[in-house]
């Protein structure tokens, strides 16, 4: 994933679907099968299959065998890429907030 906004393009793509963030929200505290996320979530062993390529491909989880089970679990660097972009928003928009609330004491004769 070298291309800085193609990453973005996939983590934001493969979070914009309530049926992979209920996934992801699934394995988020430990390895879980695809038959377990099937049951757990009412959906078809085939479609969280789907959505776990989704997911995989984005690298928001990672899997790995255990026998003949693929179990998948939250692969936190991907996570990285999203919280990356937001967290380009907030120096910005805190200095902004620091001076409105600045202006407004100023304003009021408490500062």
């Amino acid at each position: 994933m070298s291309d800085p906004t193609a990453a973005i393009d996939r983590t934001f793509h493969a979070l914009s679907d309530p049926n992979r963030r209920a996934i992801l929200a699934a394995v988020r505290n430990g390895r879980r099968a695809v038959g377990e996320l099937s049951d757990a979530l009412g959906m078809s062993q085939q479609n969280v299959s789907h959505h776990l390529k989704v997911l995989r491909t984005a690298g928001l989880v990672t899997g790995s065998r255990s026998g003949t089970r693929h179990l998948f679990a939250v692969r936190v660097e991907g996570l990285a890429v999203g919280k990356a972009f937001f967290d380009d928003f907030w120096p910005e928009r805190l200095s902004l907030l620091k001076q409105a609330v600045e202006e407004s004491s100023a304003g009021s004769g408490d500062g």
